[in-house]
Order: C-alpha cells, then sequence, then structure tokens
C-alpha cells in the first residue's frame, strides 16, 4: 500500500513510515498468534521485534509534519 504525500518533497519520509508501520503490524499480528497459542518464547521474541519496529516507525514519523502524519494514521494501515 502506498500514501501519497501532501507536500512532494516528503513523500521519501512517508514511505519510510509506511513500511515501518506495515512492519510492525506484521510482527505484531504473529505475536498475537503466538499468545493465543500460549507460546511464551516466540511472544517474547515477536514482542521485541514489535517494539523495534514501533520504535522505528515513531522516528520516521517524528520528522514528518503533522499534516502527514495525520494522512498515515487516517489509512487503513493504522
Amino acid at each position: 500500500m502506498t500514501i501519497t504525500a501532501v507536500n512532494k518533497k516528503h513523500q521519501k519520509q512517508v514511505n519510510k513510515a509506511v513500511k515501518f508501520l506495515i512492519a510492525y503490524n506484521s510482527v505484531n499480528d504473529l505475536r498475537n498468534l503466538c499468545y493465543d497459542e500460549c507460546n511464551e518464547k516466540l511472544t517474547a521474541k515477536f514482542d521485541r521485534q514489535c517494539e523495534i519496529a514501533w520504535d522505528r516507525y515513531c522516528d520516521a514519523r517524528y520528522e514528518l509534519p503533522k499534516r502527514e502524519v495525520e494522512q498515515i494514521e487516517k489509512s487503513i494501515l493504522y
């Protein structure tokens, strides 16, 4: 999924933030699946990966203007 930036000069950073958000969503789904299966070891592993992906998303989001962040958060990815 691609999101077009309001201002074209921010497109690269928007793509970066969306990439990290997609990574977080996929790892979060795996974490939830492992939690449902009561696999504590894999749940802890995916929990650490979720933290890393979320931190990267927040770092990428921090460099964007408010309107670009709002556009990402209104998408189906968030």
